[in-house]
Protein backbone atom coordinates (compact mmCIF):
# COMPACT_ATOMS: atom_id res chain seq x y z
CA UNK A 1 0.00 0.00 0.00
CA UNK A 2 1.03 3.39 -1.01
CA UNK A 3 1.31 6.18 1.19
CA UNK A 4 1.35 9.39 0.21
CA UNK A 5 0.86 13.27 2.16
CA UNK A 6 -0.60 15.90 0.47
CA UNK A 7 0.55 18.99 1.64
CA UNK A 8 0.58 22.88 0.93
CA UNK A 9 3.63 24.59 3.13
CA UNK A 10 5.22 27.87 2.92
CA UNK A 11 8.90 28.73 2.13
CA UNK A 12 9.44 28.35 5.99
CA UNK A 13 6.76 25.04 6.19
CA UNK A 14 4.31 26.25 7.77
CA UNK A 15 0.82 24.84 7.00
CA UNK A 16 -1.78 27.16 8.74
CA UNK A 17 -2.31 29.69 11.24
CA UNK A 18 -4.88 28.70 13.90
CA UNK A 19 -6.28 26.07 12.47
CA UNK A 20 -6.94 28.00 9.03
CA UNK A 21 -5.00 27.73 6.07
CA UNK A 22 -3.47 30.84 5.86
CA UNK A 23 -3.97 31.19 1.34
CA UNK A 24 -6.60 30.90 -0.58
CA UNK A 25 -5.25 28.69 -3.86
CA UNK A 26 -7.62 27.40 -6.45
CA UNK A 27 -5.48 25.62 -8.39
CA UNK A 28 -4.08 23.88 -5.31
CA UNK A 29 -7.34 23.04 -4.28
CA UNK A 30 -7.99 21.20 -7.49
CA UNK A 31 -4.92 19.74 -7.46
CA UNK A 32 -5.53 18.56 -3.85
CA UNK A 33 -8.65 16.82 -4.86
CA UNK A 34 -6.93 15.56 -8.18
CA UNK A 35 -4.45 13.72 -5.66
CA UNK A 36 -6.90 12.31 -2.91
CA UNK A 37 -10.23 11.70 -4.69
CA UNK A 38 -11.29 7.70 -4.45
CA UNK A 39 -9.01 6.74 -2.00
CA UNK A 40 -8.77 7.47 1.77
CA UNK A 41 -7.52 10.49 3.37
CA UNK A 42 -6.47 10.48 6.99
CA UNK A 43 -6.80 13.61 8.75
CA UNK A 44 -6.00 14.80 12.89
CA UNK A 45 -8.91 16.53 14.49
CA UNK A 46 -8.22 19.97 14.00
CA UNK A 47 -7.79 19.03 10.71
CA UNK A 48 -11.35 17.82 10.34
CA UNK A 49 -13.14 20.47 12.51
CA UNK A 50 -11.35 23.28 10.04
CA UNK A 51 -13.02 21.61 7.16
CA UNK A 52 -16.23 21.27 8.65
CA UNK A 53 -17.33 18.32 6.92
CA UNK A 54 -16.82 15.00 4.83
CA UNK A 55 -14.42 15.63 1.55
CA UNK A 56 -16.40 13.83 -0.95
CA UNK A 57 -15.44 10.97 -2.99
CA UNK A 58 -12.74 9.76 -0.55
CA UNK A 59 -13.25 7.94 2.54
CA UNK A 60 -12.76 10.48 5.48
CA UNK A 61 -10.77 8.68 8.30
CA UNK A 62 -9.93 11.08 11.33
CA UNK A 63 -7.10 10.36 14.41
CA UNK A 64 -8.77 11.87 17.64
CA UNK A 65 -9.10 9.94 21.43
CA UNK A 66 -11.87 12.58 21.82
CA UNK A 67 -14.54 13.22 18.40
CA UNK A 68 -17.32 11.23 18.47
CA UNK A 69 -21.01 11.71 16.71
CA UNK A 70 -19.05 12.10 13.44
CA UNK A 71 -20.85 11.65 10.42
CA UNK A 72 -21.90 8.17 8.92
CA UNK A 73 -19.43 6.78 6.81
CA UNK A 74 -16.16 8.67 8.73
CA UNK A 75 -14.32 6.30 10.60
CA UNK A 76 -12.54 7.57 13.70
CA UNK A 77 -9.35 5.97 15.23
CA UNK A 78 -7.32 6.38 18.53
CA UNK A 79 -4.10 6.20 16.58
CA UNK A 80 -2.52 6.74 13.24
CA UNK A 81 -1.14 3.16 13.53
CA UNK A 82 -4.60 1.80 14.25
CA UNK A 83 -5.86 3.37 11.01
CA UNK A 84 -3.18 3.06 8.66
CA UNK A 85 -3.44 -0.80 9.44
CA UNK A 86 -7.41 -1.13 9.12
CA UNK A 87 -6.95 0.46 5.57
CA UNK A 88 -4.38 -2.04 4.27
CA UNK A 89 -6.45 -4.73 6.09
CA UNK A 90 -9.46 -3.43 3.68
CA UNK A 91 -7.24 -3.52 0.82
CA UNK A 92 -6.66 -0.02 -0.01
CA UNK A 93 -3.85 0.70 -2.48
CA UNK A 94 -3.57 4.30 -1.73
CA UNK A 95 -4.04 6.28 1.22
CA UNK A 96 -3.78 9.77 1.51
CA UNK A 97 -2.39 12.02 4.82
CA UNK A 98 -4.18 14.79 5.00
CA UNK A 99 -3.01 16.90 7.88
CA UNK A 100 -2.76 18.76 10.46
CA UNK A 101 1.11 19.11 11.67
CA UNK A 102 1.22 16.60 14.33
CA UNK A 103 -0.03 14.33 12.03
CA UNK A 104 2.38 14.91 9.26
CA UNK A 105 5.28 14.71 11.58
CA UNK A 106 4.01 11.08 12.99
CA UNK A 107 3.51 9.64 9.10
CA UNK A 108 6.54 11.18 7.75
CA UNK A 109 8.90 8.03 8.46
CA UNK A 110 6.64 5.78 6.89
CA UNK A 111 5.80 7.90 3.71
CA UNK A 112 6.30 6.88 0.16
CA UNK A 113 5.57 10.08 -1.43
CA UNK A 114 5.14 13.66 -0.45
CA UNK A 115 2.79 15.95 -2.81
CA UNK A 116 4.30 18.92 -1.73
CA UNK A 117 3.03 22.12 -2.87
CA UNK A 118 5.30 24.81 -2.19
CA UNK A 119 3.94 28.35 -1.73
CA UNK A 120 6.17 30.63 -2.58
CA UNK A 121 6.01 33.22 0.27
CA UNK A 122 7.43 33.27 3.99
CA UNK A 123 4.42 33.10 6.85
CA UNK A 124 6.85 33.90 10.09
CA UNK A 125 3.60 33.46 12.04
CA UNK A 126 2.25 30.30 11.03
CA UNK A 127 0.98 27.94 13.84
CA UNK A 128 1.17 24.93 12.22
CA UNK A 129 4.25 23.68 10.19
CA UNK A 130 5.27 20.59 8.15
CA UNK A 131 8.96 18.65 8.97
CA UNK A 132 11.67 19.50 6.21
CA UNK A 133 12.03 17.28 3.84
CA UNK A 134 15.87 15.58 4.34
CA UNK A 135 17.60 15.35 0.75
CA UNK A 136 19.10 12.27 2.18
CA UNK A 137 15.60 10.78 2.80
CA UNK A 138 13.85 12.29 -0.23
CA UNK A 139 14.28 12.93 -3.94
CA UNK A 140 12.16 15.72 -6.36
CA UNK A 141 11.30 13.87 -8.83
CA UNK A 142 8.70 16.55 -10.52
CA UNK A 143 8.18 19.61 -10.47
CA UNK A 144 5.78 22.19 -12.47
CA UNK A 145 6.11 26.05 -11.27
CA UNK A 146 2.87 28.37 -11.51
CA UNK A 147 3.00 32.22 -11.37
CA UNK A 148 0.81 34.26 -8.89
CA UNK A 149 -2.33 35.49 -11.20
CA UNK A 150 -5.78 37.36 -10.30
CA UNK A 151 -7.38 33.98 -8.60
CA UNK A 152 -4.27 33.02 -6.64
CA UNK A 153 -2.24 35.36 -5.19
CA UNK A 154 1.26 33.58 -4.50
CA UNK A 155 3.65 32.11 -6.73
CA UNK A 156 3.57 28.25 -6.36
CA UNK A 157 5.08 25.06 -7.40
CA UNK A 158 3.86 21.51 -7.45
CA UNK A 159 6.25 18.47 -6.28
CA UNK A 160 6.55 15.51 -5.88
CA UNK A 161 8.76 13.84 -3.59
CA UNK A 162 9.74 9.94 -3.19
CA UNK A 163 11.79 8.00 -0.11
CA UNK A 164 15.02 7.31 -1.61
Amino acid sequence: MEIRIVVAASEDNFIGIDNQLPWHLPEDLRFFKKMTSGMPVVMGKNTWLSLGRALPNRLNVVISSSLNNLPEGVLIFDSLENAIAHLKSEGNETISIIGGGQIYKAALPFTDVVYLTRIHTILRNGTAAFPPLSENEWKLTWEEPHTADEKNKFDYTFQKWERI
